[in-house]
């Protein structure tokens, strides 16, 4: 897959087969439309591109809110694409100057004399340029005249359980990673590098890695103990991870930690990938270490049956 981070990096195609969208997640509903995109191309000896949009254009419209947290930072969800057969990615940065940009000047300058659009996909709900003024109807009345079909995937298709990067935002924050599963059709994952921590881990036999995410608008689940797949250097571990402010200790700031099984490597200042598999509990105050390293056991007891369960299918 070629990724472009401005238009002008790119080089009209004979038939592109096209969607735009900001495609956080990358979810089962996404995933239908990139599907559509892929049989149009391969029926026509065309090829695949995707639009979208850096930053998210919520968080340039409206940075007065603050509370978006996105499913993907743009290298997660450019991997995901990549994974979904998609050839071409443009990255257009979105700023306020190109949020006044009309649904016209949207399909003029950038489908037709920059991408070469012979076919546009779109999901139910798409709306673009200025105002989110421009829609499917518009599409199809300015489709002919500029030489490209348009075709709207349906409600039902897309949407029939719900699905939404919402719907899955929501879940995370709730701590319900099996449902976020269930909705993206894959496990939720975050990235970050190894930093020092206070070593208490290791004390009570539960060696940490402290985890920095590498982006702040990146989301992170619910506080709580989670059993969690870790990928160090290519090679896959189970574990678990506890994300809290650490209260039996009186913390005061959130922490991310995972203890890797079967792992004694050092790794401070390199790359985790940790993905979700299942909360296993909610963060509580112990009486003391004691206490807290009993539950310890019975956690990383629990975290390994459902790591079993799972690679059982």
């Amino acid at each position: 897959m070629k990724i472009y981070h401005t238009l002008e990096d790119f080089t009209r195609l004979s038939f592109a087969v096209v969607t735009s969208g900001t495609f956080d997640g990358v979810h089962l509903g996404h995933q239908k439309i990139l599907r559509r995109l892929r049989e149009i191309a391969d029926k026509n000896s065309g090829e695949t591109v995707v639009i979208t949009f850096w930053p998210h254009p919520r968080l340039v419209l409206k940075p007065e809110e603050g509370t978006l947290k996105l499913l993907n930072t743009f290298e997660e969800k450019a991997e995901l694409l990549k994974s979904q057969g998609i050839q071409h990615l443009i990255r257009i940065p979105f700023t306020k100057a190109f949020s006044q940009l009309s649904s016209d000047e949207f399909i003029q300058n950038i489908l037709v004399e920059t991408i070469g659009t012979r076919k546009l996909v779109i999901g139910y709900d798409h709306r673009f340029g200025k105002n989110r003024e421009g829609s499917f109807e518009a599409l199809q009345l300015n489709g002919p005249k500029y030489g490209f079909d348009v075709e709207e995937i349906p409600r039902q298709d897309i949407d029939h359980i719900g699905i939404s990067s919402s719907k899955i935002r929501h879940a995370l924050e709730s701590g319900e990673v099996t449902e976020a599963r269930h909705l993206s059709g894959r496990s939720y994952s975050i990235t970050g590098r190894v930093i020092k921590g206070d070593k208490l881990g290791r004390t009570l036999g539960f060696p940490t890695a402290n985890l920095d995410i590498d982006s702040h608008y990146k989301l992170v689940p619910a506080e709580g103990i989670y059993a969690v797949t870790v990928l160090h250097a290519n090679l896959p571990y189970g574990g678990m991870l506890y994300i809290g402010n650490r209260p039996t200790l009186n913390g005061t700031r959130q922490s991310i930690e995972v203890n890797i099984f079967n792992f004694e490597k050092e790794i401070y200042g390199e790359e985790l990938t940790v993905s979700f598999e299942k909360l296993l509990r909610r963060d509580s105050r112990f009486e003391n270490l004691d206490a807290l390293k009993n539950q310890l056991l019975q956690d990383k007891e629990s975290a390994i049956e459902v790591l079993s369960s799972l690679s059982k299918g």
